[in-house]
C-alpha cells in the first residue's frame, strides 16, 4: 500500500513539472509512508524532500538554484578557512525527527566548532515562493541559525528559545560581512571573485 502511495506521488508531481524548479505538497502522510519515500529516493539529487506533521513537499531544483547555492557554500567555506573557523559542511544531507515530526534537505548546512548530529546553520535559496514553513521545521530539527537567499541578499534567523528572531548579523559568525558575501555571490567570474574574497578578508583581520 505505501509502495503504491510513493508511486502516485511521484508520478504526479512529475506530470506537473513545467518549469525545472516546481514544488508539489500533499497532505495526510505519514511519517512511515515519509521515511518510505527518503529510502525510495536513496541519494536522488534531483528531488529534496520535507516533512512537517503530515504535510510533504518535494521539490525538484533548477540550474540557477543549484549554480547559487553552490556559489554560496563555495564563499562560505573560504571565510572558514581564512579565519580558521572549524567547520563541518553537511550540505544536502537529510535531517529529521521522528518524535517532532519534521524533516527537511538544506540547501547547504554546517556544524561550527564541533561535529554535531544536527547542523548548526541551515541555508536556504529561495527562487519560488510557498510550501512549508521552512523555520517551523528547523525549530524542530534545533537549528540555530537559518539564511534564506532569495532577491540576491541575505535574510537571517537566530532561534532564541522557542522562537526564530530575524536578525541582521550573523550569531554564529559575527564578524562576518554578509553584505559583502551577496556582492561576491552574484559574481559570475566565480574563480577571480573568490580569490577576490579571501584577500578582502586578509587584509580586514
Amino acid at each position: 500500500m505505501i509502495s503504491i502511495l510513493l508511486k502516485d506521488i511521484i508520478d504526479e508531481f512529475e506530470s506537473q513539472i513545467v518549469d525545472p524548479e516546481e514544488r508539489f505538497t500533499t497532505t495526510g502522510v505519514s511519517w512511515e509512508q515519509y521515511e518510505a519515500l527518503l529510502a525510495r529516493l536513496g541519494d536522488s539529487l534531483r528531488y529534496r524532500v520535507t516533512y512537517l506533521e503530515g504535510t510533504l513537499e518535494i521539490m525538484s531544483s533548477s540550474r540557477p538554484h543549484e549554480r547559487r547555492k553552490k556559489n554560496i557554500g563555495m564563499f562560505l567555506e573560504a571565510y572558514f578557512q581564512e579565519t580558521r573557523i572549524s567547520f563541518w559542511g553537511l550540505g544536502s544531507t537529510t535531517f529529521r525527527k521522528k518524535d517532532k515530526q519534521g524533516g527537511t534537505e538544506p540547501d547547504e548546512s554546517y556544524c561550527i566548532g564541533t561535529d554535531k548530529e544536527f547542523p548548526d546553520l541551515a541555508i536556504e535559496v529561495v527562487v519560488t515562493s510557498g510550501g512549508i514553513d521552512k523555520l517551523a521545521v528547523y525549530k524542530k530539527l534545533g537549528v540555530k541559525e537559518v539564511w534564506f537567499w532569495q532577491n540576491n541578499h541575505f535574510s537571517l534567523y537566530y532561534l532564541r528559545g522557542d522562537e526564530y528572531e530575524q536578525i541582521t548579523t550573523s550569531e554564529l559568525l559575527p564578524n562576518l560581512d554578509l553584505a559583502l558575501l551577496a556582492q561576491y555571490v552574484v559574481r559570475t567570474d566565480t574563480l577571480e571573485a573568490i580569490l577576490e574574497f579571501r584577500e578582502q578578508i586578509r587584509q580586514n583581520k
